[in-house]
């Protein structure tokens, strides 16, 4: 009986999580910044005369210095808790966690602190990144897809 009482007393002080509003605005964010990468690289591709991937390459040089000074200057997090995942794409998420660490970690000095602590959460992302690379890589090539 105290199962019952003590799961009716969880449940009636549990937090709304408000899931549709919550992806609305993940949608509306993440797309408001695909509108802005899109603008941005076709301003580099006509202000500086670039090609599209010269461009492109600026265009995300932006969005990773733009995800750093937010994440140094405080407020990258702030920007996070109310855009939710349409914040985090992966360029903007990885500069943000290789920032964060870089910063939490300053005081123990550059080899212990940031050296050591710099691809905390970054070298999880890159190691599943590399390996997920080569198993779908194997499929196509077992698959005879692509060059």
């Amino acid at each position: 009986m105290k199962n019952k009482k003590y799961e009716a007393i969880v449940e009636k002080h549990k937090p709304d999580e408000a899931r549709k509003s919550h992806a609305l605005v993940a949608f509306l964010v993440g797309g408001t910044l695909g509108v802005c990468g899109e603008l941005l690289l076709e301003g580099y591709t006509v202000w500086f005369d670039l090609s599209r991937s010269e461009a492109t390459v600026y265009m995300l040089i932006t969005f990773i210095f733009l995800a750093s000074l937010f994440t140094a200057l405080g407020f990258f997090d702030k920007l996070v808790s109310f855009a939710r995942c349409g914040l985090l794409i992966p360029i903007t998420g990885f500069a943000h966690s290789m920032t964060s660490a870089a910063i939490e970690y300053r005081k123990e000095g550059p080899v212990y602190g940031i050296g050591s602590n710099l691809f905390k959460l970054a070298g999880t992302v890159i190691l599943y990144g590399v390996v997920s690379a080569w198993f779908f890589g194997m499929i196509r090539y077992l698959l005879g897809i692509g060059g």
